[in-house]
């Protein structure tokens, strides 16, 4: 993934810093990193007088999940792999695409109009996708993508009566700036810094000595990063001298949009991860392709549409067989409906709780089950903008295109969305040509006007006639459960999408049992695309580590290798 350059570290917040800093709040699953990691290097090189034989120490891992974590543990066994140590991968994956939670669908089911349902964006310095995408030489575009009758992005913060902080981008950066210290006083400068302390921690987990870690708590104790994984946000920030109305109005508009979670029930730390915005991107067609770019790099053999039920240990190899089922037969994984495999370590890139697999024996250090938030994500488009009598705004004034959310007073109001986004616009199917009457000379015609695509979460499913309501439709309410042909495509999705976030200071096992391995612990520190991808490198990195100290005195007998 040559690496981007890092953003600079500036002792005083730049305008285009706080700005990003507001305007970047509306993408899920994103992190920012204030410097580049190197491409993981080789560690050993062959002597010229070596040579290695067919089939020499050959391995076999199963990686149980094709998204981010699985797929990059998969990509990085390859290249963490020993010289003359060939390693067999396996990725077994359910559904019937690569990418878990990051996966596309087809607005009005035309395949040239993708929209990404699950995980959205990245920042420039993801070092992981990032390096992945310029490798594979995957399309980027700009966070928003550049629509037909482009609008000025306007963002708001609606608490269920009114909005609490409203700013537009065509509005002069500096004023913006301005308004924002003028309400804020020196939090947002205040929250800024406490972001690069924090995350300039976190990244400290990429390299030596601290990479690759074998326990994620003992990594966190040593970066010290539980004082902010123990707080909650609001205690992590009224402890860092953070005014509760930028908490409030701003920070936690933050939390909701990407974690469906209040600052008082989300820890610290991953508060300052939903504040460190900058340079979004996402994949042309889809940042799914990274994952399938890294299972395609990595040689391994992928089973999509296949679920594993069990995994045995063989108590006298050590080796484990690893039983999955297919709906079907399918010549292309050759694949019957039951299949049962060996292999020497298995990787779950997967919630363990979520993958109805039964271990035997039972894990010696299973992981204990956690809340998930059931996250309602609806996708739908419209011919009509969004409305301002349903926002309590006067006819001329500027109307969001972004709504974020906060809570009301005293919490006494129940929002029933997240947040609301303007994605772009996008382009119907042609109606069917209607017969032309010849005696009038008549020439058919086709128009298909633009239309917006919406994105709404949510913690229950939204109605039609909510979203009747939410809509400039000129027209009186209709009866309810009736969106009265505003809508004309709609696509729903319900995520287990990430952890209930509460404040802990310990963290999953990353090794389950002996040669079972577990990436989801991560998710519970900080939940995105780059870290699921971080874990799965950092047990690539441990399981060819083990293997390696057994190889290393082989080959050193055999004067085979130079260090």
């Amino acid at each position: 993934m040559a690496p981007p350059q890092a953003p600079e570290r500036a002792s005083v917040l730049r305008p285009l810093s706080i700005l990003g800093l507001l305007l970047g709040l509306v993408s899920l699953y994103w992190l920012i990193y204030p410097s580049p990691l190197e491409e993981p290097q080789v560690l050993h090189k062959l002597s010229p007088e070596h040579n290695c034989h067919a089939g020499e120490n050959i391995r076999s891992v199963a990686v149980i999940g094709a998204g981010s974590a699985g797929a990059s543990a998969a990509y990085y066994l390859k290249k963490f792999q020993f010289p003359c140590q060939p390693i067999n991968i396996t990725v077994y994956e359910r559904n019937h695409y690569v990418g878990g939670r990051s996966t596309t669908v087809s607005v009005y089911d035309d395949p040239y109009q993708p929209v990404e349902l699950g995980a959205s964006i990245f920042v420039k310095v993801n070092r992981n996708l990032v390096n992945a995408g310029e490798e594979f030489g995957l399309p980027v575009k700009n966070r928003r993508a550049a629509p037909r009758y482009e609008e000025p992005e306007v963002l708001g913060v609606w608490n269920g009566q009114e909005f609490v902080f409203i700013q537009s981008d065509s509005t002069n950066k500096y004023w913006n700036i301005a308004k924002l210290f003028w309400k804020y006083g020196m939090s947002p400068l205040r929250t800024q810094n406490l972001m690069k302390k924090t995350v300039g921690s976190f990244l400290k987990m990429y390299d030596a000595p601290h990479f690759p870690f074998t326990s994620l708590s003992e990594v966190a104790f040593d970066l010290d990063l539980l004082g902010a994984t123990a707080a909650t946000g609001t205690q992590f920030l009224e402890a860092n001298g953070i005014s509760e109305r930028f908490g409030h109005d701003i920070v936690q508009a933050s939390t909701r949009v990407n974690y469906a979670q209040n600052l008082d029930r989300l820890h610290g730390l991953e508060t300052m991860v939903c504040m460190a915005t900058d340079g979004a991107m996402a994949i042309e067609g889809g940042n799914w392709q990274i994952f399938d770019g890294m299972i395609k790099s990595s040689g391994a053999t992928l089973l999509l549409n296949t679920s594993v039920t069990s995994v045995a240990k063989d108590s006298e190899s050590g080796k484990y067989a690893v039983n999955a089922t297919a709906p079907v037969f399918d010549p292309a994984q050759d694949i019957a409906s039951e299949d049962e495999s060996s292999y020497d370590a298995i990787i779950l890139a997967a919630p363990l709780q979520f993958s109805n697999i039964t271990f035997h024996p039972p894990l010696s250090s299973p992981p204990p089950q956690i809340p998930y938030v059931s996250l309602h994500v609806t996708l739908f488009t419209s011919r009509y903008p969004l409305s301002r009598t349903a926002f309590n705004l006067p006819p001329d004034a500027e109307m969001p295109t972004t709504i974020l959310t906060t809570t009301g007073p005293d919490n006494a109001t129940d929002i029933p969305f997240f947040s609301i986004s303007t994605l772009r616009t996008v382009l119907p199917p042609l109606p069917p040509l209607e017969p032309v009457d010849e005696t009038y000379g008549g020439n058919p015609r086709v128009t298909a006007f633009p239309e917006h695509l919406y994105k709404i979460f949510s913690p229950a499913p939204v109605s039609d006639d909510f979203l009747s309501r939410i809509l400039d439709t000129g027209i009186p309410e209709h009866a309810a459960g009736d969106d009265g042909g505003a809508v004309t495509w709609k696509h729903e999705k319900i995520w287990n999408s990430y952890p209930y976030l509460l404040p802990r200071i310990t963290f999953d096992d990353i090794q389950l049992d002996k040669g079972v391995w577990y990436t989801s612990g991560i998710e519970s520190f900080i939940s995105t695309m780059e870290t699921s991808s971080l874990m799965g490198m950092n047990v690539a990195k441990l399981v060819t580590n083990q293997w390696e100290d057994r190889e290393t005195m082989e080959m050193k007998r055999g004067n085979g290798w130079e260090l």
